[in-house]
């Protein structure tokens, strides 16, 4: 008979855990048979020890069957079913423009995505600002809806991982989400229980990453890249640029904005596009959505430029209650804050430096974050029109513009703003948008 308090001294002792054994204990811990305590001393024991490949896939596939895991096939669809997830940065709405694009070139997007974390924004909470939007549809509407639309982003149901949400909960008490072996199971697990044929990630690197150094965030994606593939699902991971805002803005309707933008043609900033781009040709070429990525290019410029991808997003809008001109109409129908100000350098020179996170956290204090679970947002504040790193600046260029509710509001946020961007004499060198692919053949 298998024991909690075995499995705990033996993952202690450094010991390979079976994967009977890691399955045994993760069923514990969606039935509540093992204690919180013996939750969070396996976890620090794998946060010490770490846990080989086998370990990494036997607990991310043991956590992934916790609960209900989606299957596609009666549905009889005609391509595949294709996903993305970021680790998470600061103006990153990438899954916005992504999902449609990829559901006009063929593709199925189950996206199932997650609120902001830290002074990371999160999808669900950039589509709450969506008037009527419905996050937490039905099975039925979100199936139908990936069926006849090809893309659907909404967040995890109860009947998802169960595992998971009470892992990470007690590993976030605990001290021990900073484990890739943890990182990669919370991660797939969510992803995989989508019942997903391809998934890429998109692993920040920066200052406003979630993993604190390259080397950190190369180890995730190669973690991810091979658990994924070993659990029988093909996934590539993309290492992007996060030390500087990847789009023009930050702030959950700001960013529903450029997204609808960005499908629209009106705007498409060369970062968010490059970043989108090479995510997006990865989902295809591992679909069999293109042969190759020249192929795949020519395919999602043609779905942005027809207009294709931007009707999709609407029909995604309309179909989980949100207005169906939308796309036509944002402005009418997002939040607008009551003070939007320029926020100016203090010296001229060029932008050679940006605290990414500092950034985050101004949004997040501006109302457009949470400081605790259970927190309402504000979904018009943020900032806007985000200089990029290099760009020549004067007295009189903004930084930023703010959207804030007051003016105490606007002076913090003027002031973690100029502190957050560093001027400089010399126009800094540029790091690339995308740092490197990592493929099942690299790992």
């Amino acid at each position: 008979m298998l024991l909690a308090q075995e499995i705990i001294r033996k993952k202690r002792n450094r010991q390979i855990l079976s994967q009977e054994e890691i399955a045994f204990f993760v069923n514990g811990i969606s039935n509540n048979t093992i204690s919180e305590g013996q939750i969070a001393a396996l976890g620090m024991a794998v946060y010490f020890n770490d846990m080989n490949m086998d370990e990494r896939i036997a607990l991310t596939q043991a956590m992934r069957d916790s609960g209900d895991v989606l299957n596609w096939q009666s549905l009889h669809l005609d391509g595949p079913v294709v996903d993305k997830h970021s680790t998470g940065g600061v103006g990153d709405l990438v899954s916005l423009v992504l999902g449609p694009m990829v559901a006009a070139c063929g593709g199925y997007v189950p996206m199932i995505s997650g609120r902001g974390l830290g002074h990371t924004g999160g999808t669900l909470d950039k589509l709450d600002a969506i008037p009527g939007y419905q996050t937490e549809p039905d099975s039925g509407l979100f199936r139908r809806l990936v069926k006849e639309v090809g893309v659907a982003i909404i967040g995890q149901t109860e009947d998802l991982v169960p595992a998971d949400k009470r892992f990470y909960s007690i590993r976030d008490n605990t001290a021990t989400v900073e484990s890739i072996s943890l990182i990669t199971a919370s991660i797939l697990s969510k992803k995989l229980a989508a019942g997903l044929d391809a998934l890429v990630m998109d692993v920040k690197v920066g200052n406003g990453a979630f993993m604190p150094t390259y080397e950190a965030s190369e180890q995730l994606a190669r973690s991810i890249t091979q658990v994924a593939n070993g659990s029988g699902t093909q996934t590539s991971a993309l290492l992007t640029n996060m030390d500087q805002v990847l789009a023009t803005c930050a702030g959950n309707g700001l960013e529903v904005k450029e997204a609808v933008d960005f499908l629209t043609g009106t705007y498409r900033h060369p970062r968010l596009f490059e970043v989108t781009m090479g995510l997006c040709t990865e989902m295809l070429l591992l679909g069999g959505l293109a042969c190759n990525e020249a192929q795949a290019r020519v395919k999602l410029n043609a779905v942005l430029d027809n207009g294709m991808a931007a009707e999709i997003f609407a029909r995604m809008v309309s179909g989980l209650g949100g207005p169906s001109d939308f796309v036509e109409h944002s402005e009418r129908y997002l939040p607008q804050s009551s003070i939007i100000r320029p926020v100016y350098a203090k010296k001229s020179g060029f932008l050679a430096a940006m605290d990414t996170r500092q950034l985050g956290l101004a949004v997040v204090n501006l109302g457009g974050g949470r400081h605790r679970l259970g927190d309402v947002l504000d979904y018009s504040v943020g900032l806007s029109k985000v200089a990029s790193l290099g760009e020549a600046m004067t007295l009189d260029t903004p930084l930023a513009f703010v959207h804030a509710q007051s003016k105490e509001a606007f002076l913090q946020a003027e002031q973690a703003v100029q502190q957050a961007m560093m001027i400089s004499e010399e126009k800094p060198d540029l790091a690339p948008e995308i740092y490197r692919y990592i493929r099942q053949s690299d790992v």
